[in-house]
């Protein structure tokens, strides 16, 4: 069922805002009698009937709630160096999909793309709407948070997760023997092109990240956090 993330989800009959009606209206194509599914990150789903359509506005009524159940129980932080090019969207809207919790792009010395404050605000907010188109494609409960740019130290110096895992294609621990069910918070951390330099992999290592390894071969940049996000949710058990 479509879902659509909203402010908040009021009792008995209301209106959606002109985006979303349009959204329904023009790109889903949805007509009255469809159901689709609501959500505000409150916990909760709620299923609500269309009642009028028309291109600028969709009036619906909640039918009912119930709990959201496809949230994982684990919350990963993506510490991500800032690639070349659009590939931030790209991981933002795989790692949206498989459970991210927040993504925080992060400058290293080997970051290409060193964006100004003016530029880095515009991609954030465009980040954040990959985030939400993501989230309601997948069914997520949430959107996850795309945080602003921030240096590698300053974001390590920062991050509170029990569990921090640089990726390193220098080896490191196998992912499995670091990860296990009862850990609930975990950061990622993931290079740009070129990877991370031997003092910032000693960086994090002095704020109490443990080096792993994600295979013999090699990933890129966008294929890294994706591989890294897919196996602790299967190591957490959010995949079965």
């Amino acid at each position: 069922m479509q879902k659509l993330f909203v402010d908040f989800v009021p009792e008995g009959t209301f209106a959606l805002d002109e985006e979303q009606s349009r959204h329904i209206a023009r790109s889903l194509r949805m007509r009255v009698g469809d159901m689709l599914t609501l959500t505000c990150g409150d916990g909760s789903d709620y299923g609500c009937i269309i009642d009028k359509i028309d291109s600028n506005l969709v009036t619906l009524t909640a039918c009912y709630k119930q709990a959201n159940n496809s949230e994982p129980d684990v919350r990963v932080t993506l510490y991500q160096g800032v690639p070349k090019g659009d590939k931030t969207e790209d991981i933002i809207q795989k790692c949206t999909e498989l459970g991210i919790s927040r993504v925080v792009p992060v400058l290293t010395h080997r970051s290409v793309s060193r964006p100004d404050d003016k530029s880095a605000g515009k991609k954030q907010a465009r980040y954040q709407k990959i985030a939400l188109e993501a989230a309601q494609q997948s069914g997520r409960g949430i959107v996850p948070e795309i945080s602003p740019m921030e240096t590698l130290s300053n974001a390590v110096k920062k991050d509170d997760s029990r569990l921090k895992i640089i990726f390193y294609e220098g080896g490191g621990e196998p992912i499995r023997s670091l990860v296990s069910s009862e850990i609930k918070t975990v950061s990622i951390y993931i290079g740009p092109e070129g990877g991370f330099e031997k003092d910032e992999v000693e960086l994090i290592k002095a704020n109490g990240g443990a080096v792993a390894t994600l295979g013999k071969r090699i990933l890129r940049t966008q294929t890294a956090p994706v591989a890294a996000l897919t196996a602790i949710m299967l190591l957490t058990g959010n995949l079965e």
